[in-house]
């Protein structure tokens, strides 16, 4: 059954996390879309059962949350390239945040799995951090305070060509925001179809069916863990694609199989078949 928190609420809830926010944008004067961004990843550390950095940044001094705000941000910068970052700094390349944590993190360790670290940072961003930091947005973002409340305020730096688009509506705090649960943040499960979908490639002259795709990824896979396949034919009157989308269940899955790389290839039946990442803006032509 649906039901509702005040926002009041989930701003005590979110106490902590809306100081530190404060702290990046207010303080430190830092870029809003940038620490949007960088907290949503900070939120998503502990959804992987790594130590709250954010409860542990409360006590500190503004210029080493600068520093670690600075390292999230490079760490992003990482995530968004299609080339993986040098293992060669594998342990040295965020060692304040691997400090704060107690234990080694890198950005070569995120890499490895970004796609689904960018579909949960998608998540905090949307349905945690655009609601709660909104009226700190609403006040420090030039030009934005003279909206009024319930309608969206822009953010410069979105949509974002990796983590898309955010809606941010500053709200009274009586407010009811909507919720699934105790708090209503769900997070695991809740991939983007977009974000589970990879883009497959077969060669000329040798169709591969789909239930050949199916039968090649669930076996190496997973037992079911193909979720739909979109076979796309030349012309409208062919049986044989040169193309096809595959919606996978786990955004985890497609980390696996591009095993930190941006394309990887596969054979059936004496059949190639080549996998990556599915882009919309790219190939949006194709399935309309």
């Amino acid at each position: 059954m649906s039901s509702g928190i005040s926002l009041e609420d989930l701003h005590l809830f979110h106490k902590i996390d809306r100081e530190v926010f404060t702290r990046l944008v207010v303080y430190l004067c830092r870029n809003p879309a940038e620490s949007l961004l960088v907290v949503s990843m900070w939120l998503w550390f502990e959804e992987e059962h790594l130590p709250s950095i954010i409860d542990k940044m409360v006590k500190l001094p503004n210029e080493i949350v600068n520093k670690l705000a600075e390292e999230g941000a490079t760490c992003l910068k990482w995530i968004e390239s299609k080339v993986p970052p040098s293992v060669l700094n594998d342990a040295g390349d965020m060692p304040l945040t691997s400090i704060i944590l107690k234990r080694t993190v890198s950005f070569n360790m995120f890499y490895q799995q970004r796609f689904t670290m960018i579909s949960g940072i998608k998540a905090f961003l949307n349905k945690v951090c655009a609601i709660i930091f909104a009226d700190i947005l609403h006040q420090t973002i030039p030009g934005q305070s003279r909206i009024r409340l319930n309608s969206p305020i822009l953010i410069p730096g979105f949509p974002h060509p990796t983590f898309g688009p955010i809606t941010v509506v500053p709200r009274s705090l009586d407010s009811i925001i909507p919720s699934k649960g105790l708090w209503g943040w769900s997070i695991k499960n809740d991939a983007q179809v977009d974000d589970r979908t990879m883009f497959l490639t077969f060669s000329r002259g040798f169709p591969v069916t789909e239930g050949e795709v199916k039968e090649l990824f669930n076996s190496c896979y997973g037992v079911n863990c193909v979720e739909q396949v979109h076979m796309v034919p030349l012309t409208s009157s062919s049986d044989h694609s040169l193309y096809a989308r595959m919606v996978v269940r786990d955004v985890s899955t497609i980390d696996q199989i591009l095993c930190s790389g941006s394309i990887a290839k596969f054979r059936i039946n004496g059949k190639h078949v080549w996998a990556r990442k599915y882009e919309r803006r790219e190939h949006l032509d194709k399935f309309n």
